[in-house]
């Protein structure tokens, strides 16, 4: 890489930092916005785990840890959209004008967006692990495994922000981009082994779950966190097979795709 080169990506990140400040500040001025993104997984971990935990079974194990590693992923997927929301509204409010009339990098806002999405995910992957800790939940894997296992998670949900990223420069509403987000995330976490097994699941569902990436993240986090059981059966699709591997491919690909896609549409957005 060029000294220019060099000094164009360190000054995108400088400025992007930048952003996610601004971001923070914004949040912490709006304290409703971080408790509702916690108040959330609570919700959806205590729902599944008292609710319809006794009419589920998983072999060989507690359907309370099973059910934890797709709560946290299916979480930080719901925190992925948040960078696509910003996107509407700072076009909507005209914020995007104001940072085109200064002297940055045009990813700075795209970057700045997108961290603050992991900041958020942090938070709510903490308030989710000590919620599941009180319930029974607990990490039968190493201090290293468990790690990995939530640095996946919040990468997968980086690549995501990057695709929410392009959907909220295409909407024009916030109200929109919720409902389209909405049609999108609750296929994308249900129909996957988030909550069942893929094996439970008929035919063509049970395909669609096999390779959907969702399911290979819930399957990577769940071997990295020690939830899981010789008596569960692992099926035969690839991601499942090897779903750490399948979750590092998937967040690339998405990575590899949407962040010159974002950049792209960003700067056709602020042209007009």
């Amino acid at each position: 890489m060029s000294a220019p080169q060099t000094a164009s990506v360190h000054t995108a990140l400088a400025d992007g930092l930048t952003i996610a400040k601004r971001n923070m500040i914004k949040i912490k001025r709006v304290p409703d916005l971080i408790v509702f993104t916690t108040l959330s997984p609570i919700m959806f971990v205590l729902l599944f785990a008292y609710v319809f935990g006794s009419a589920i079974q998983v072999p060989g194990m507690s359907y309370r840890e099973f059910l934890i590693a797709g709560i946290f992923t299916q979480t930080v997927i719901f925190g992925a959209t948040w960078t696509g929301l910003g996107m509407v509204e700072d076009l909507q409010k005209g914020i995007i004008d104001r940072f085109r009339s200064l002297p940055m990098a045009p990813s700075a806002v795209l970057l700045g967006r997108t961290s603050t999405d992991v900041l958020i995910n942090i938070v709510s992957l903490v308030v989710m692990s000590l919620t599941g800790l009180i319930i029974g939940w607990r990490i039968h894997s190493s201090l290293g495994e468990a790690l990995l296992g939530y640095l996946l998670l919040l990468l997968f949900a980086y690549a995501l922000s990057w695709v929410m990223a392009v959907v909220g420069l295409w909407i024009r509403t916030p109200e929109v981009f919720n409902n389209a987000s909405f049609i999108v995330i609750f296929p994308l976490s249900f129909i996957a082994n988030t909550f069942v097994e893929t094996t439970n699941l008929p035919g063509p569902l049970k395909v669609i779950a096999e390779w959907n990436p969702v399911s290979a993240v819930t399957q990577a986090v769940r071997e990295l966190f020690g939830n899981t059981n010789p008596a569960m059966t692992v099926p035969d699709a690839w991601p499942l097979q090897h779903p750490i591997i399948a979750s590092l491919l998937w967040s690339a690909v998405l990575l590899v795709i949407f962040v010159p896609f974002a950049i792209r549409r960003y700067k056709k957005a602020v042209s007009r």
